[in-house]
């Protein structure tokens, strides 16, 4: 089953002529498990893994991608790290097993009982963020007695060239410690003075969704330089450093992004070229990739419902999902590419714009492409949504969030159920008897 198609991701058609992912038929999906539905082709999602481990050893997934149960087993079993940022991504890397020495905690606000949780689980690194959480995270340590190993997130004041919601390297941001006027010095000194941590490196992240890798290599550079400086100021030389992600995938495509052999090499040359220079060991390198591990193995298929003629401005064509199973549209202006999953080969002769069913102007899911004549009952297929699509999934509008399938060698399996009606309304508490009005 060659792929065959231009399409985003690692696709084909079978001899009835269907899109097949994961050799899954995908109409066969779509009767047997609904839609919307998440599909995701495990093979592809298993070939990023080995690809960044055989890259950059030290590798993690960034588990705010996309986390399920099976999601963190599947990632134990190809040897990679976990990157967690909040206590339910922690609870439910351990609830899958997940090996807890190879997760990293992360976050910008951890709460005190997150901090905890993550001491008390024995995570392998935990990122802290702010001077107030070192001091937080030193006193919950020692109540503890446990000595947890850190990173420090460092703020470079690097701005990359990506959507102005997904940058996080620039002086103004919410995450990290900014190197300038020494604060990132500073933290680094008082963090060696602790008393119940270790701190074991660096921690650099400055954006999502990037092709251009020149501002990742200048972040490079400043870190090692402040790594240099450390080691000048108190004799400690930091064994690790942790790169961050940010590697871009094909939504559309057109797109080019590097791939995965080519980021790591391009950040590893530089890196050890910088220490160099200042006589530096050149330290443990992580990295923490989300989106370029999943993003192209997820497809969303929908049911084609009501399709409108504007006359004189545009079709709309309306599925069964929209902002509640993908935001980013709404957020991020995301484009995608998608087609009629029943005829993928065929000459893409309608122009239309991919609207959700939620209440909202705003939900529309692609604007103004072009499709295989559709018509209402089709399954639409949208590429490259594996990545924050069911991690943001939403109930606006009571809408129950969708199932998720795995498919390898022409196999589905089930990861996550369908929500029901029940679903929604599980947490809902009625009103109380006696502030009930009858009228």
């Amino acid at each position: 089953m060659a792929n065959t198609l231009p399409f985003p991701g690692r696709h084909g058609v079978n001899d009835a002529g269907h899109l097949t992912i994961g050799g899954c038929d995908a109409l066969e999906l779509a009767a047997t498990f609904g839609t919307p539905l998440y599909v995701f082709d495990e093979q592809l999602i298993r070939d990023n893994l080995r690809a960044y481990r055989a890259a950059i050893p030290g590798s993690l997934y960034a588990a705010k991608a996309f986390l399920t149960v099976a999601m963190a087993q599947l990632v134990a079993s190809e040897g990679v790290g976990l990157d967690v940022v909040s206590g339910g991504e922690l609870a439910t890397a351990l609830r899958a097993g997940f090996p807890a020495e190879r997760i990293v905690m992360h976050g910008n606000n951890k709460s005190p009982a997150e901090l905890a949780e993550a001491v008390s689980a024995g995570v392998g690194r935990i990122v802290v963020d702010s001077h107030r959480e070192l001091l937080m995270l030193d006193e919950i340590a020692r109540s503890m007695q446990r000595h947890p190993a850190i990173h420090l997130r460092i703020t470079p004041g690097i701005k990359p060239d990506t959507h102005t919601y997904i940058q996080t390297g620039q002086l103004d941001s919410k995450f990290g410690t900014p190197i300038a006027d020494g604060q990132a010095q500073q933290l680094i000194i008082d963090a060696l003075n602790c008393s119940s941590i270790r701190l074991s490196g660096l921690h650099c992240h400055i954006g999502s969704q990037l092709f251009d890798l020149a501002g990742l290599e200048a972040a490079m550079r400043l870190m090692v330089d402040l790594m240099a400086e450390t080691r000048a100021a108190t004799g400690a030389a930091l064994p690790e450093l942790n790169i961050g992600g940010g590697l871009g995938i094909r939504y559309r495509n057109q797109d080019t992004p590097p791939d995965i052999a080519t980021y790591a090499a391009h950040l590893i040359e530089t890196i050890t070229a910088r220490c160099a220079v200042h006589d530096l060991p050149v330290p443990r390198l992580l990295c923490e990739p989300g989106r370029s591990i999943v993003g192209e193995a997820g497809v969303t298929l929908y049911t084609v419902g009501t399709i409108k003629d504007v006359p004189g401005i545009r079709t709309y064509l309306a599925v069964d999902g929209g902002m509640t199973d993908n935001p980013r549209p709404a957020l991020y202006e995301a484009v995608y590419e998608a087609t009629v999953a029943s005829r993928p080969a065929a000459p893409a002769t309608k122009i239309v714009t991919v609207a959700g069913k939620c209440c909202e102007s705003g939900d529309i899911l692609i604007r103004d492409v072009a499709l295989p004549e559709p018509q209402p009952g089709d399954i639409l297929a949208v590429f490259a949504t594996g990545a924050y699509n069911y991690a943001m999934a939403s109930h606006y509008n009571r809408l129950p969030k969708p199932a998720v399938v795995f498919c390898k060698d022409g196999e589905a399996h089930l990861i996550v159920e369908r929500e029901t009606y029940a679903d929604l309304y599980a947490k809902d508490l009625p009103l109380p008897r006696a502030a009930s009005v009858t009228l």
